[in-house]
């Protein structure tokens, strides 16, 4: 037979939800910023040999400080109040909506730990990932948070009209307007190297 879980108090289930999306909007913040500074990095090859050490060391820092001091103590906190709040809502383990919100979120753990390990590269000098795979690669979260959001605001109705649609095309807009800004910039540079300007 199984046991049922107390329900939390009002102000406890408050408590939890406002930590929870604290946590959520820190983890996300340190997400997007820690792949663009994976980028800086690099692309230190690109700067003048005389400078190129400092920028790794500079960036090596600055990744070091967002992921210990920001990412990952986002991803706690947001874990630790998302707990608080399932064993205050035992039912919405038996949703539908849940199971999937619960399998995103599993993907961006997977993210999180992907970062981690890229990190550690970037600092051993060993990561083989370019620019534009780490441009491409920093578009995951966006899409990630989008169908997280709509799944816990939706819930069981997950919408399937055209403000859906809308969403994801302005979504995906998005991300080809990013890759393609970068590969002008790219080619633009590539042109005045040539040109000698």
């Amino acid at each position: 037979m199984p046991v049922a879980l107390p329900s939390l108090p009002p102000e406890s289930y408050l408590w939890f939800k406002t930590f929870h999306i604290v946590g959520v909007v820190v983890w996300f913040a340190g997400l997007f910023y820690l792949v663009r500074l994976f980028i800086y990095h690099v692309e230190v090859d690109e700067q003048p040999e005389a400078s190129r050490q400092a920028f790794r060391d500079q960036y090596g820092l600055m990744e070091r400080r967002l992921a210990n001091i920001i990412t990952t103590p986002g991803m706690v906190l947001t874990l630790v109040c998302a707990a608080g709040l399932l064993l205050g809502n035992p039912a919405w383990l038996q949703q539908g909506w849940m199971h999937a919100k619960l399998g995103f979120v599993g993907a961006l753990l997977a993210y999180h730990l992907l970062c981690l390990r890229l990190m550690g590269q970037l600092q051993a000098g060993t990561c083989r990932w370019s620019g534009r795979q780490l441009r491409a690669l920093n578009e995951l979260p966006t899409l990630l948070l989008v169908i997280v959001v709509l799944l816990v605001v939706f819930k069981g109705s997950f919408p399937t009209g055209a403000a859906t649609w809308l969403t994801v095309g302005l979504v995906v807009f998005m991300a080809a307007s990013i890759q393609f800004y970068a590969r002008w910039r790219r080619l633009r540079r590539e042109r005045e190297v040539a040109q000698g300007v």
